[in-house]
């Protein structure tokens, strides 16, 4: 009776492993601003999520410039300097200022339940991007206008769902983990040869690892598959990646926890016969 349950104890950590890291994730990735932040920080350097911040910011701003019958050639050399900020300390702040305010919307959206859509103010990136084409004296960049520029990120009808899911997910963050690990001892404690209980439960925490692995592979392949086909791809998997590496991360460490132990044990235990 005790091998049994200690065998069921053990399939439970296994599959408790992959839930019990993405809830943490969600909870201090996902809820907090600073990890957020930092976790996208460096896509500031990514090429083709440059390019997908330049072809948007230039197209909110063209024809915002009066120009008179200089516009087309206003237009592309505001364009082209674009593409030059986006090389600049100037810009790896505006973008992390963008993240934060997203960060910020989503949150209260996930979290309230107020207002009918998710939507980011782009306009203090604007006076950021103006302030640095002024000083490079970018012709006409003192007439681009700073007003409110609201992106919307996300219809209120899609967010009924992720709210009661993120609310799940930041409650678990805090006992599942927790729950997992007591799961895992108990499954030592409770069999009748732990050296033995010991080696399964470690083989449970790498297939456990394994599973998260491929959750996260399985998720972006479909994330990525059911984008419209105006969104850049590559830019797409570099943010789901930035976002996800905690995952990715984990599960190689779960992994390696896990074979230690395992390997641990096993090594112990023929030592032990070793006349």
């Amino acid at each position: 009776m005790r091998t049994i349950l200690s065998a069921v104890l053990i399939v439970l950590v296994a599959l408790l492993v992959p839930a019990s890291a993405v809830a943490y994730w969600a909870d201090r990735d996902l809820g907090d601003a600073d990890r957020y932040t930092a976790a996208m920080s460096p896509l500031a350097e990514n090429p083709a999520v440059q390019e997908v911040v330049v072809t948007h910011t230039a197209r909110a701003l063209t024809g915002q410039i009066d120009a008179g019958p200089f516009q087309a050639g206003v237009d592309a050399l505001l364009g082209e300097a674009l593409h030059s900020f986006a090389d600049t300390p100037a810009y790896r702040t505006a973008w992390d200022a963008a993240n934060r305010a997203a960060h910020a919307a989503f949150l209260h959206a996930l979290t309230t339940g107020h207002g009918n859509a998710v939507t980011i103010d782009l306009a203090p990136v604007v006076a950021q991007i103006k302030s640095e084409l002024v000083a490079d004296e970018v012709p006409f960049a003192d007439r681009i206008p700073v007003t409110r520029l609201s992106v919307e990120v996300m219809e209120y009808d899609n967010l009924g769902a992720l709210r009661k899911g993120f609310r799940m997910l930041q409650i678990a963050g805090v006992w599942l983990p927790v729950l997992t690990l007591l799961l895992a001892v108990s499954a030592v404690a409770v069999a009748v040869r732990r050296r033995r209980a010991v080696i399964a439960t470690g083989l449970g925490l790498a297939v456990g690892a394994v599973l998260l692995w491929l959750t996260v592979e399985v998720c972006r392949r479909l994330t990525l598959d059911d984008l419209p086909a105006d969104i850049d791809r590559a830019a797409a998997g570099a943010v789901y990646d930035a976002l996800t590496a905690f995952l990715r991360t984990t599960a190689w460490v779960v992994l390696l926890i896990g074979l230690a132990a395992a390997l641990a044990a096993w090594v112990t235990g023929r030592l032990r016969r070793t006349p």
